[in-house]
């Protein structure tokens, strides 16, 4: 029977024979515990950006395109004027008339380009706009010997950048501002043409004067000096 006290003490004994359940423990390997390690993230550098890089991409762009975090320059708001450029080196090129400018971005958003050309005391004339990555320009139509001012102005939506007024002092050079003198050396045909009218000048004032020593003096009457003879001795 269920209730015998013999069959209980058996069914007793059976189930103190049976393990206990142990709690489940994950165990983490040192491998795991390694990639689970939380690292600081990693200092921000400067983007690649270059003010006076030609075709420089926008700094905001490389932002997004870089997979690490990097720090682009400061400027200055957009609701004013961007600051000048600065003007860089201009290459001459006597013989096609024309001249390579190159300038650096201000620390301001900018929109557009264009340059100023002013010869001698002229109205100044301005070139075609040109993107916010440009960053060298071509001057045409240079005559040879002529001087001139080109000036780099920037412009955004709240307006353009200053340029120094016709005789002013910003004019001091290139590396100064937004403005730099531009002399145009004469061609080598100008000088050889010049040559030939200074020689051909020179050959005809030697004829003159040849004609005047020789002609002229004789029928004009000048005096012609008469050699003077010994006096006969006594």
């Amino acid at each position: 029977m269920l209730g015998s006290p013999g069959l209980l003490w058996l069914l007793a004994v059976s189930f103190s024979l049976v393990p206990r359940a142990q709690p489940f423990t994950p165990q983490v390997s040192e491998e795991e515990e390694e990639d689970e390690t939380v690292w600081p993230p990693l200092p921000a550098v400067p983007c690649d950006y270059d003010r006076c890089r030609h075709l420089q991409v926008p700094c905001q762009e490389l932002q997004r395109a870089s997979p690490t975090a990097c720090l682009c320059p400061g400027l200055s708001s957009p609701a004013q004027p961007p600051d000048p450029p600065r003007l860089g080196e201009v290459r001459v090129v006597a013989e096609a008339g024309l001249a390579v400018v190159h300038w650096c971005a201000p620390s301001s958003p900018v929109h557009q380009y264009w340059l100023l050309l002013r010869e001698g005391s002229g109205a100044p004339q301005k070139g075609p706009p040109l993107n916010s990555t440009v960053r060298r320009a071509e001057l045409k139509g240079l005559k040879p010997g002529g001087a001139y001012v080109v000036c780099v102005v920037a412009a955004n939506g709240a307006g353009e950048s200053s340029v120094p007024k016709a005789g002013g002092e910003g004019l001091k050079g290139p590396a100064f501002g937004p403005c730099g003198r531009l002399a145009v050396p004469p061609s080598p045909q100008t000088l050889v043409h010049a040559a030939v009218g200074v020689g051909t000048a020179l050959a005809l004032l030697s004829c003159a004067a040849l004609v005047w020593h020789f002609c002229l003096r004789q029928r004009w009457g000048c005096p012609r000096r008469t050699a003077t003879r010994p006096a006969a001795g006594l």
